[in-house]
């Protein structure tokens, strides 16, 4: 058979989201930032589309709250059956006169908005509360790098003209913590600069603040902190550098046999290592706490859990009254009235996508509290095995929405605030047939840990037997894995002699 290029026909299926269906997607997963972030772009690409003033917006938010009890009858993920019905209607009419779609358009998003005011909303917060987040928010300053600190103690050096840029190469090669990662060679080598004169210059560098910047591992690290300190000759000095293995496996037998000290003694050392300071530069660590926005509500009200919604931070979007007026003129051409069709048809889809991506994120979350009200009472000990398939299956949707909806989504409860996937979690098997959340074994065995003797730690097997006597059957290697998971460390390396 001969090589060539071929034109050949196939016919086949294939599934592909539509560009709307996608946008409704992409809203329904985006967190309340990002969710404002596309809605910002897309009133700056469809002129029709505007968002309700402030004025506006308080006096929907009063009749939305003065609907709550309506709410509650109603199904808020599905429109009225006479709206669903004028929806489809409108789309099968064939229009001719753009006027009476326009009108009908706009008739029937006024009925969308009386329908979708039944969603309950939390209270607004107060002007004071306001002022006050907002305060908070503008306070916050970025903090000085540990790059910026090393290089003004550069200036303020005995360092000469030509150390000076050698100095600036060592800081530009030190890691967030402090640790140089190149090697004297590879400076060298990057400024022309013969190995000692690196050396000279670093060891200038390692006497900066913080105690341990430049080191080149933890050891030298340890070393220079307690030089710094007037211990440069002390038994903490001696276990550092001579027993750094021995030291990070907790060996103090071998230790005290090594040094020809008690292992009273070498228990002290080791507590005033412990105090010392691995990684010099956390402190000058970027701010990396995340500020997160509260999709949902969980409060109490009497005995039972009143569940709302965010809405004061989703944007209110409806269609410019200016085009209807600008039509009324009967002056725009076909393809001009085209245009307004089309960009009106998309605003008010991209308004209900929105009224729906908050019933469902609701609603989900009013299922979340109804299966985990032992949790909302009493704490992470009695949070239940919960899938989203259970919840999919209450609320109507398929499991994957239910995933999307709750990625990357918090829930303000009684108990704190929680990632929305938190409460999705397997569970074990009890002895009485009851399921408990593998994040309530998880945090039992913390506690179990937390309660052990220093001098005699647990093993695995040991608090196999104690859950056991709990009723929860579970394995070794399941306990070691929660373990690990806990950051805590095996029987061997937590005892204390």
């Amino acid at each position: 058979m001969a090589h060539g290029l071929q034109l050949s026909q196939r016919l086949t299926q294939s599934l592909v989201l539509a560009p709307q269906l996608q946008q409704s997607l992409a809203l329904l997963q985006a967190p309340t930032l990002e969710l404002k972030a596309l809605v910002e772009q897309e009133l700056q690409q469809n002129p029709v589309l505007e968002e309700v003033p402030g004025t506006e917006r308080e006096a929907e938010e009063k009749a939305e709250r003065d609907s709550d009890a309506a709410a509650e009858a109603a199904d808020p993920t599905e429109p009225p059956a006479d709206l669903a019905s004028d929806a489809e209607k409108h789309e099968a009419e064939p229009v001719d006169d753009f006027q009476a779609e326009f009108d009908k358009l706009v008739q029937l998003d006024q009925e969308w908005r009386d329908h979708f005011a039944q969603t309950n909303l939390p209270t607004r917060q107060s002007a004071e509360e306001e002022e006050k987040r907002q305060f908070m928010f503008d306070s916050l300053v970025a903090g000085t790098s540990l790059a910026e600190v090393l290089l003004e103690q550069v200036r303020d050096s005995d360092l000469t003209e030509t150390q000076r840029p050698v100095a600036e190469l060592i800081i530009g090669n030190l890691d967030e913590y402090g640790y140089l990662k190149a090697s004297v060679e590879e400076v060298s080598a990057a400024s022309g600069v013969p190995g000692e004169n690196i050396l000279e210059v670093l060891k200038v560098v390692q006497t900066f603040e913080p105690p341990g910047v430049g080191a080149r591992d933890l050891r030298e690290c340890l070393l220079l902190q307690l030089e710094r300190a007037g211990e440069a000759e002390s038994l903490e000095s001696r276990i550092v550098r001579d027993f750094m293995e021995a030291l990070g496996k907790r060996r103090i037998p071998e230790i005290a046999r090594g040094t020809g000290r008690s292992v009273e003694e070498v228990q002290d050392s080791l507590a005033k290592i412990a105090r010392l300071e691995p990684r010099p530069g956390r402190a000058f660590l970027p701010d990396n706490d995340q500020y997160v926005l509260p999709e949902v509500f969980v409060r109490r009200d009497g005995d039972d859990f009143v569940v709302t919604t965010n809405n004061d931070h989703v944007p209110h979007l409806r269609i410019s009254n200016v085009y209807k007026d600008l039509m009324s003129g009967g002056q725009n051409t076909a393809e001009v009235k085209n245009y307004i069709r089309e960009k009106i048809r998309a605003g008010k889809f991209l308004i209900k996508s929105l009224h729906q991506r908050q019933a469902t994120i609701l609603n989900i979350g009013r299922e979340i509290v109804k299966r985990q009200r032992a949790f909302m009472d009493k704490g992470v000990a009695h949070l239940k095995p919960l899938t989203m398939v259970q919840v999919a299956e209450v609320v109507g949707v398929h499991e994957t929405t239910v995933s999307r909806a709750v990625s990357g989504k918090y829930m303000q409860t009684p108990q704190g605030i929680f990632d929305m996937k938190y409460f999705f979690t397997a569970g074990l098997q009890t002895d009485s047939g009851a399921g408990v959340s593998n994040t309530s074994v998880k945090d039992m065995i913390d506690e179990i840990f937390k309660a052990e003797s220093p001098a005699k730690p647990l093993s695995d097997q040991e608090v196999v037997k104690m859950l056991k006597e709990k009723g929860i059957v579970i394995a070794r290697r399941t306990v070691a894995k929660y373990r690990a998971e806990l950051n805590i460390l095996p029987s061997n390396l937590r005892k204390v002699y």
